[in-house]
């Protein structure tokens, strides 16, 4: 079954997040201090463009920061008090588009929509003035621009791919090297009859799984400590509070651990186990909206996705070290890692005392 069933999951997966072919209707906050027919004109430009959707019209800059990061938008534009009147008026006023480059693909479709936009209204605007005056539309279309665009792009570190790719590769393969070793946690101790042996030792479920995992779990902040020298020498600064990021990470790796836990003991065989979860790990990366938007895959790979704690703790890396996000940011993912970690905790605790209770009866059959 794995070896017919993983090509077809994978394809059918894979096709469906990179179906729509290219990125569309990406979010963009629009501050309009104008309210001119002209600034009107533009929005409904922009809203025309597939490649972007205008998710607020404000009526100032102030807190637009933080309302794109609440719709994930890349994009702010800001058109100034009296930018009709400028244009009128020959006074080139300007026109300021906010970029963030957290993500380069999506950043950059955003800010090519926004500036194609931008020349449209100049050359319509142009073409007006000039044939007003009697000057022909195919010389009036080469005369100078009647206001300026400036492009100010933030959070460029992201631009290096290495910067944009490096962490979110370690944080994906620390997911794995957790489930494949968590994989056998239990499932070894069913394949090799010491299960018994083992609950006479330590019958509290919580116990067996805490006494699982806390191995794991010190060995993976070797590991971060071992990305945070990779950072060092690639010159990759990262920069967030420290006692947030410590919390995500703890929350993190538990709901990782008890994922791995959890199908250890509903499978009893190592390989079966291991199996499960490599099918899991395998494509985090892809689906974790990372790299290309979530946004634009289907709901139900969405919700495959969700499931998967490396999609919300990408999130949060972003947002905490290249975002330079407040921490309010972050309570969205870090509430759902923390529903993940507390499902997948009772579950295994449950399933596990189930165990736990039929071999106590057969020792005490055996006893009897």
């Amino acid at each position: 079954m794995l070896f017919l069933g993983a090509p077809v999951l994978y394809g059918v997966l894979v096709g469906h997040v990179y179906q729509q072919g290219k990125v569309t209707q990406m979010p963009v906050i629009v501050v309009d201090e104008d309210n001119s027919p002209l600034s009107s004109s533009f929005i409904d430009m922009l809203s025309d463009n597939e490649s972007i959707e205008v998710a607020r019209v404000l009526p100032s800059l102030f807190d637009s920061k933080d309302i794109a990061m609440q719709y994930e938008a890349t994009t702010i534009v800001h058109i100034p008090k009296g930018f009709a009147s400028g244009v009128q008026q020959g006074r080139l006023p300007e026109m300021t588009v906010f970029v963030d480059g957290a993500n380069t693909l999506t950043s950059n479709t955003a800010m090519m929509a926004v500036n194609v936009c931008a020349s449209t209204l100049k050359a319509g605007i142009q073409i007006q003035a000039q044939m007003k005056r009697g000057v022909p539309a195919k010389i009036a279309a080469q005369q100078y621009e009647p206001f300026k665009t400036t492009f100010v792009k933030q959070n460029i570190r992201s631009g290096n791919y290495l910067y944009f790719m490096l962490p979110g590769v370690l944080i994906t393969v620390l997911q794995q090297v957790l489930l494949l070793g968590l994989a056998l946690s239990f499932s070894s101790e069913f394949e090799g009859n010491t299960f018994p042996e083992l609950v006479r030792k330590i019958g509290n479920p919580i116990g067996l799984i805490l006494v699982k995992i806390l191995p794991y779990v010190l060995m993976s902040v070797g590991i971060l400590v071992l990305y945070w020298g990779f950072g060092q020498y690639y010159r990759m600064p990262l920069q967030a509070e420290f006692g947030r990021f410590v919390l995500c990470t703890f929350v993190f790796l538990l709901a990782v651990c008890f994922i791995g836990v959890l199908v250890s003991i509903l499978l009893p065989s190592q390989l079966k186990s291991t199996e499960v979860l490599m099918v899991i790990a395998t494509p985090a990366f892809i689906l974790s909206g990372f790299t290309w938007p979530s946004s634009l895959m289907p709901g139900w790979v969405q919700a495959i996705a969700n499931v998967i704690p490396s999609t919300h703790y990408l999130r949060i890396f972003r947002l905490m070290f290249i975002q330079h996000a407040e921490n309010y940011h972050t309570d969205k993912a870090l509430i759902a890692l923390t529903i993940i970690m507390i499902i997948s905790f009772i579950l295994a605790v449950i399933i596990l005392w189930l165990k736990i209770r039929k071999i106590k009866k057969e020792d005490k059959k055996i006893s009897v």
